[in-house]
C-alpha cells in the first residue's frame, strides 16, 4: 500500500504540461498525419484554455500559409487573416520576438484594438477578443510557423503563467508534428538509406517539411546556400540521380515531392539490377537461388556479379557483404 501510495503521489506531482508534451511524441503514430495538428492543439487546450486556434506554416517571404489548421473557426478564416496582414499590428511584434508568445493586448490598448480596422475585418465577425500568437522561423529551411490562440470572452485575458506554458509548448508542437509527419511517410514510402535525410518540397523547391538530417547535409555541402532556394536538382518522380557527392531520390506526394538525399557510397555506383543481385548474394544465396528469386539465368547473375566486383574493387563475397552490411562487420 505504501508503495502504491508513493507511486500515485509521484504521478500527481508531474507537471500537467510535461504530461501533454510527452503525449505529443508518444502518439505520433496513433494519430493520423492529417489530424495530428488539430489533435495537438486539443492537447494544448487542456493546459492553456482557448476557444479557437490557428496553426499555419509557409514561407516567410510570401506571408502565405501553404499548410494551415484551424479549430472552431470557419474554413475561410485563414484567407481573411492573410488578406489583412498589412494592417495587423501584431505581426511585426511576432517577428521581433520569435518563439515568444505575443499578446495583442500588449501591442494595442483595448480602446485602440476594438476600434481598429483589423479587429472589425478579421476578428469581430468571429467574436474574437483575446489573441495570443507565437511565431517560429527555421533559418535553415526558410519555413515560418505560427500558432495563435483565440478567446471570445473579453474579460478572459491570457495570464503570465499561460504565456509561459505557450512558450514551452510551441517548440514541442512544431517538432512533434514534423516527427509524426515523417514517421507516417516512412510507412508508405521507400526506406531511407542509412545517413539519409528527407524533405517535402514544391515544384519551385520551397520547403514544406524537412528533417534535421536533410538540412545538416545541405549545410555541410553548401555552407553559403540561400535557405529559400534548393541547391540540388529535383529528379523526375520515382527517379534517383547523383549530384556531386550526393544521391537524390524523388517520390511523388500529391502536388509535392518527397526528396531523400544521402552521401553517395560504393553501392550507389551500381545499377538497380546489380544492387538487387548484390543484396541477395550478401545474404548468402547461391547463384541459382538468386536467379530464381529475381527471374534470370544463373549465368546472368554471374556476369553481373563479375562487373560488380570490378566496379567496387572487391574479390570475395565476404568483402561484398561488408559493403552491404557495414554495421555487422568488426
Amino acid at each position: 500500500m505504501n508503495r502504491g501510495t508513493s507511486s500515485i503521489a509521484q504521478n500527481d506531482s508531474i507537471d500537467p504540461a510535461d504530461r501533454v508534451i510527452s503525449r505529443l511524441y508518444r502518439s505520433a503514430l496513433s494519430v493520423s498525419a492529417e489530424d495530428f495538428r488539430a489533435w495537438a492543439l486539443r492537447q494544448l487546450q487542456t493546459v492553456v484554455p482557448f476557444d479557437a486556434a490557428l496553426w499555419g506554416s509557409g514561407g516567410v517571404t510570401q506571408w502565405k500559409f501553404h499548410t494551415v489548421t484551424v479549430t472552431d473557426l470557419p474554413p475561410e478564416f485563414p484567407q481573411i487573416l492573410e488578406s489583412t496582414t498589412r494592417i495587423n499590428p501584431i505581426i511585426p511584434r511576432i517577428l521581433q520576438n520569435l518563439d515568444t508568445p505575443v499578446d495583442m493586448a500588449s501591442v494595442m490598448s483595448d480602446d485602440e484594438f476594438f476600434e481598429s480596422e483589423i479587429y472589425q475585418r478579421a476578428f469581430a465577425p468571429y467574436g474574437i477578443h483575446r489573441i495570443l500568437s507565437t511565431g517560429h522561423l527555421d533559418h535553415r529551411s526558410g519555413l515560418y510557423s505560427l500558432v495563435t490562440l483565440y478567446r471570445k470572452n473579453r474579460e478572459h485575458r491570457f495570464t503570465e503563467a499561460e504565456r509561459a506554458y505557450q512558450k514551452r509548448f510551441t517548440f514541442h508542437l512544431f517538432n512533434a508534428a514534423s516527427h509524426a509527419f515523417f514517421l507516417h511517410l516512412a510507412k508508405t514510402h521507400a526506406a531511407r538509406p542509412t545517413g539519409a535525410g528527407a524533405a517535402v518540397v514544391d515544384s519551385a523547391g520551397a520547403f514544406h517539411e524537412a528533417t534535421v538530417r536533410f538540412l545538416d547535409i545541405l549545410d555541410e555541402r553548401f555552407p553559403n546556400r540561400d535557405p529559400n532556394e534548393l541547391p540540388i536538382p529535383i529528379p523526375e518522380p520515382d527517379q534517383t540521380i547523383g549530384f556531386q557527392d550526393l544521391m537524390v531520390r524523388c517520390e511523388p506526394l500529391g502536388d509535392l515531392s518527397l526528396l531523400t538525399i544521402w552521401p553517395a557510397g560504393p553501392l550507389d555506383r551500381l545499377t538497380l539490377r546489380e544492387r538487387e543481385i548484390v543484396t541477395c548474394v550478401a545474404q548468402g544465396l547461391s547463384f541459382k537461388q538468386v536467379a530464381k528469386k529475381i527471374g534470370v539465368a544463373p549465368s546472368t547473375v554471374a556476369n553481373h556479379l563479375y562487373r560488380v566486383y570490378r566496379k567496387l574493387g572487391v574479390y570475395s563475397r565476404t568483402e561484398l557483404a561488408a559493403l552491404v552490411y557495414p554495421q555487422t562487420q568488426g
